[in-house]
């Protein structure tokens, strides 16, 4: 699609939460598109951040479609499990969704298939889909190229063994079909001090057709339990998936290159195939869709040091109660080019800024397990409390803190109460104003904050506490995010879609934040809308 360019001699408000000056810079126009605000906004934050990683790591664009079952309908989002006010949740049509769409696009490929995901493998439901969908494609004759990679947390993924699910997997296909998939495995970390592996969750079919978001594809946590964990994916097709394709290119031309290094990687592949850094795929893959898109993702540490080309100079925090004993140094809070190589970041610091009326924020947290990392994210929370100081309405529902694990998030939680965050919040709001009763005042009039209830029941039928593992961010009804990437601090591989759709939003809105809210509200510190406020 042809572009034009603009000048705008304004600075918003937002960009200046973040530290950035807009005067002089430029931002495409979208013609042929609806107003897209908030993709405007953020696209010209990126071109500042990471111009040099344009197409490779981030990229806008248009005439994508949902990758709904019928023509405008809201099964593009694929929630687990999908059995919102039923606390025994015997009946899971949102998880049967999502391995019929994983199965029925890779039953489509006809050249690559290209899959993310934390380690350990794909197990359970999900491996059957897999190679449902994979010999299914073979049988009609179609010889494909198979990449997956899990991103390998050090000491704890130590058992996950690339050659040994490679083959698992070409048993389970049989030799017919094997013989027409060349196969690439790889568990990969890129930076064990900084504690940075793959963390992205994608489907991608021949560069046309992408899954992804915060699902992983372990059955022990979403499919074979009575308290399986809910989380979200959304499905597109058009050329936002060619973006996908080719972050993942990314992160496997950094995995080929160090696959002599067992210490970084472990690799393996089918009989006569040597690693693919690349996989082949449409230069403009088909959309005849009118979605917009922004794909952005993060390179974590040990991939790239920075993007030479960015002009990016940011006011990093000077404040902030962010350390907690002993830790690693702050790259979230104090690491400009880390900032350059992980655009992410500030793409959804930019979305926030963005707001105008109303933010939804649903996350697992939004604090870290600190030590060793960070607390929380010090401009994300200035921007969340300018926002508070200025009337937008903020709602922030995370995960149970009673899933908190032994050591960190391994339980769905890293928090031990919401007050946790309403504290750090209130401080940033204390910081902006300078006034703590002017602080408390914005929060309790335009705050919700909550913990996550699926059904009016306190927990599932068998006891166990809501665990919700969401990345998900959306304002003003017209533009959220759906991915991989924590609000918290996380030096992670990550990636997701910023979507600017009225009707999408809506969709996510009835479908998801609605009846989220209407069963975690009974948790909620913080309510401006029942006068509730527990500061």
């Amino acid at each position: 699609m042809a572009r034009t360019v603009r000048t705008t001699a304004l600075v918003s408000t937002s960009a200046l939460a973040l530290g950035i000056s807009l005067l002089g810079a430029t931002a495409p126009a979208h013609a042929a598109e609806a107003p897209t605000p908030h993709l405007d906004s953020i696209e010209q934050t990126l071109r500042q951040v990471s111009p040099g990683l344009e197409g490779s790591v981030w990229e806008r664009t248009s005439g994508n479609r949902l990758g709904s079952s019928t023509p405008g309908g809201a099964d593009w989002l694929l929630q687990t499990p999908g059995c919102w006010g039923d606390a025994t949740c015997t009946d899971r049509p949102g998880s049967r969704r999502l391995l019929d769409k994983m199965r029925q696009d890779i039953a489509g490929a006809r050249e690559t298939v290209d899959i993310s995901t934390l380690a350990p493998f794909p197990n359970g439901g999900y491996q059957d889909a897999i190679v449902a969908g994979l010999k299914e494609s073979a049988q009609k004759g179609n010889r494909l190229k198979v990449r997956i990679m899990v991103g390998a947390a050090p000491i704890y993924h130590s058992t996950v063994i690339p050659s040994s699910y490679r083959d698992e997997l070409l048993a389970k296909l049989g030799p017919a079909a094997a013989a027409n998939i060349t196969l690439n495995v790889a568990s990969m970390t890129t930076s064990k001090t900084s504690f940075s592996w793959n963390h992205s969750k994608l489907v991608v079919v021949d560069g046309g057709s992408v899954i992804t978001g915060g699902i992983n594809s372990w059955k022990d946590d979403y499919l074979d339990t009575t308290h399986p964990v809910s989380d979200v994916n959304l499905a597109l097709s058009g050329p936002a998936a060619g973006s996908a394709g080719r972050y993942l290119d990314s992160l496997w031309d950094w995995t080929c290159r160090n696959r002599t290094s067992w210490s970084s990687v472990w690799f393996a592949a089918s009989p006569g195939a040597d690693c693919m850094p690349t996989l082949p795929r449409p230069a403009s893959p088909a959309g005849g869709g009118d979605v917009p898109a922004l794909a952005v993702g993060g390179l974590g540490v040990g991939i790239r040091q920075n993007d030479p080309t960015s002009s990016f100079r940011p006011v990093l925090p000077t404040a902030g109660d962010t350390k907690c004993g002993i830790g690693v140094p702050d790259k979230t809070n104090n690491d400009r080019d880390y900032d350059t190589v992980n655009p992410e970041e500030s793409a959804l610091r930019a979305l926030v800024s963005s707001a105008t009326s109303h933010i939804e924020i649903s996350q697992q947290d939004v604090h870290a397990t600190c030590p060793p990392l960070p607390r929380y994210d010090v401009r994300l929370y200035d921007a969340l409390a300018a926002k508070l100081v200025s009337g937008v309405k903020v709602r922030i529902v995370v995960s149970d803190p009673a899933n908190r694990g032994t050591i960190g998030s391994g339980g769905y939680s890293q928090i031990r109460s919401l007050s946790e965050v309403s504290d750090a919040l209130r401080g940033r709001v204390t910081a902006l104003t300078g006034d703590g009763g002017r602080a408390r005042t914005a929060m309790c009039e335009n705050l919700q904050l909550a913990t996550f209830r699926a059904s009016d029941r306190p927990t599932w039928a068998d006891g166990k506490p809501y665990a919700q593992h969401h990345k998900l961010v959306s304002v003003d009804g017209s533009a959220f995010y759906i991915g991989s990437k924590n609000l918290y601090p996380s030096w992670l591989q990550d990636f997701g879609y910023i979507v600017e759709s009225p009707a999408a939003a809506g969709q996510l809105g009835s479908d998801l934040l609605d009846p989220q809210w209407r069963y975690s509200q009974a948790t909620a510190t913080y309510d401006y809308a029942r006068g509730l406020c527990q500061g």
